[in-house]
């Protein structure tokens, strides 16, 4: 595996881009969706979650790629955005028809959980205007050529949205990896977006045309085997907990199939109950495997968007010229600490990941 080359900051305007879905996440707090009569709104979406992080936490320079239809629940959508200070000047604002029959936004209803009661995702997101995105709506060539990005990265969840969803990420990608920009991807399988247009292999079929152009694979074990197709021993697509030695078998089957990975990263999560789980994660990176710290018996306020902090944790990393094995420590130290707090979205501080990364506790901070 090659090693990766990050461009200057100082050559570029975004240390780094994310194209995805950004939806209205509706939290009806400590009691149930089907119960409540209050929700509290947030916005959360995997590809964006990674760049509000690196903005709130880590303070680069993020912008997001998405589409949002013009109407009062948009611009509810663009005002949580702009607090957490992701740019937008590159999304594509569409005319609402009235009703949502051409487009619309998103909508997430999320459950944290508790105990023995799993966390509980009702998605509201069909026809929305980023699924009707088609190559050459966006200018790519402005963004990674004239703007600079040093770092893009896209998903699954965004590949799953729509007919041509997968090709609009494939043409960022070329035009990214052709400016010299580092291309990550996570894989994100989510089944309820994939089991009414062909199921795992569909999502297999689309992961492997977009993986050729992937410089950092992020996904867990289910992501490998149901989104990549990569059958394991030991490793199903519903298991929870990936041993490092299945992950080191599972790496070196997607390194074979896919050269141009210069990293593959995982979270390990084994699911004790809703709120608490064992956490850590394993990168591996120029030959060599790195595990983060485990941390057993994590205790979880909302488990929605930590893989997507662990990516964030990790791509800052390398963004900041750490060593691979404190890009693996940040990366599972931001997922931890964004799982302490309620929404998709980090509420985590830089130096609140360096004290964890570097073995720090929770007391009492004067």
């Amino acid at each position: 595996m090659a090693t990766l080359t990050v461009k200057p900051a100082k050559a570029c305007q975004w240390d780094q881009l994310s194209l995805g879905e950004v939806m209205i996440r509706l939290d009806p707090g400590d009691t149930r969706i089907h119960t409540t009569r209050t929700f509290q709104v947030w916005e959360g979406g995997g590809e964006y979650n990674v760049a509000r992080g690196l903005r709130r936490c880590f303070g680069l320079r993020t912008a997001v790629v998405t589409a949002i239809a013009d109407n009062p629940v948009g611009r509810l959508l663009e005002d949580l955005i702009l607090q957490g200070g992701v740019d937008l000047r590159h999304a594509r604002w569409v005319p609402f028809d009235g009703v949502g029959r051409d487009c619309r936004n998103g909508l997430n209803f999320t459950e944290k959980g508790f105990g023995v009661r799993g966390a509980v995702g009702c998605s509201d997101r069909g026809h929305t205007a980023v699924s009707k995105l088609k190559p050459g709506d966006i200018d790519w060539q402005r963004i990674f050529r004239d703007e600079g990005v040093r770092w893009f990265h896209c998903g699954g969840i965004f590949a799953a949205l729509g007919e041509h969803t997968p090709d609009v990420a494939i043409e960022a990608m070329e035009c990214a990896k052709a400016n010299g920009t580092i291309v990550s991807y996570d894989l994100n399988y989510r089944p309820s977006l994939w089991k009414s247009i062909g199921g795992t292999q569909r999502a297999a079929a689309v992961n492997r045309r977009i993986a050729g152009l992937v410089d950092v694979m992020i996904g867990n074990e289910e992501d490998f085997t149901a989104a990549l197709g990569f059958k394991v021993e030991g490793v199903g697509e519903t298991c929870s907990g990936l041993d490092p030695a299945s992950f080191t078998r599972m790496i070196a089957q997607a390194v074979a199939a896919f050269p141009n990975f210069k990293a593959v990263a995982t979270t390990l999560r084994e699911v004790r109950s809703a709120t608490v789980n064992d956490w850590g994660a394993v990168l591996y990176y120029d030959g060599q495997f790195y595990e983060s710290a485990p941390r057993p018996g994590l205790e979880i306020f909302d488990r929605v968007g930590g893989g997507d902090s662990f990516a964030s944790g990790l791509i800052y990393g390398f963004l900041a010229g750490l060593t691979p094995q404190e890009c693996v420590e940040y990366g599972a130290a931001h997922g931890a600490l964004a799982m302490t707090t309620p929404g998709d979205t980090t509420m985590a501080t830089l130096k609140e990941v360096e004290a964890l990364a570097q073995g720090g506790s929770a007391r009492v901070q004067r």
